[in-house]
């Protein structure tokens, strides 16, 4: 699995404290929501240029870790 650390920060003073992709503005919830929509890789790529295949297998990593996480009460 990817390291997300290296492609995924978080600020309080961009996109609201909300993870997002290095070198953008672009946060993971979007990029996962893309996908939620139907879009492929290929086609956010197209529409983003400056996002990689590493900053977006980086979402995709965060967001199986994130569910890992997630504790069943």
């Amino acid at each position: 699995m990817i390291d997300y650390k290296q492609y995924i920060f978080i600020n309080p003073n961009i996109r609201f404290g909300r993870p997002y992709l290095s070198g953008t503005r672009i946060s993971v919830y979007d990029v996962l929501n893309w996908f939620a929509n139907g879009m492929s890789q290929e086609e956010i790529k197209m529409d983003f240029p400056e996002l990689t295949n590493e900053h977006i297998q980086a979402c995709l990593a965060y967001a199986a870790d994130r569910e890992h996480k997630i504790r069943v009460a």
